[in-house]
């Protein structure tokens, strides 16, 4: 599963949660896949916020960063377990699909 204290200030690579998969595993190709979203949402939302001004949901004292980051975590989970934007079941066609032409 996806890290959350990785992504407290800095972007994680999504690729790297999809790396040392087992594509036969359909169960884990589908959790690998929607740990990609995860941290591609986890990017998306992290340059959302970047630039605003401090206080809001997180407030503004010495761990706001963290708890942005942490927030942001949540709510890329959040999102693609609601669902997500679809991603997911993009990467899993094409993980599923390098598997069959492995065949």
């Amino acid at each position: 599963m996806f890290n959350a204290a990785q992504t407290t200030s800095t972007q994680v690579n999504p690729l790297s949660v999809l790396s040392g998969i087992n594509i036969k595993d359909k169960p884990s190709v589908r959790a690998a896949a929607e740990d990609f979203e995860s941290v591609f949402l986890n990017n998306m939302l992290q340059t959302m916020f970047t630039g605003l001004e401090n206080g809001g949901t997180w407030g503004s004292g010495e761990g706001a960063e963290a708890w942005q980051g942490l927030m942001i975590n949540e709510y890329a989970q959040s999102i693609t377990k609601a669902g997500g934007i679809g991603l997911a079941d993009a990467v899993e066609r094409e993980l599923l699909a390098l598997q069959e032409a492995s065949r």
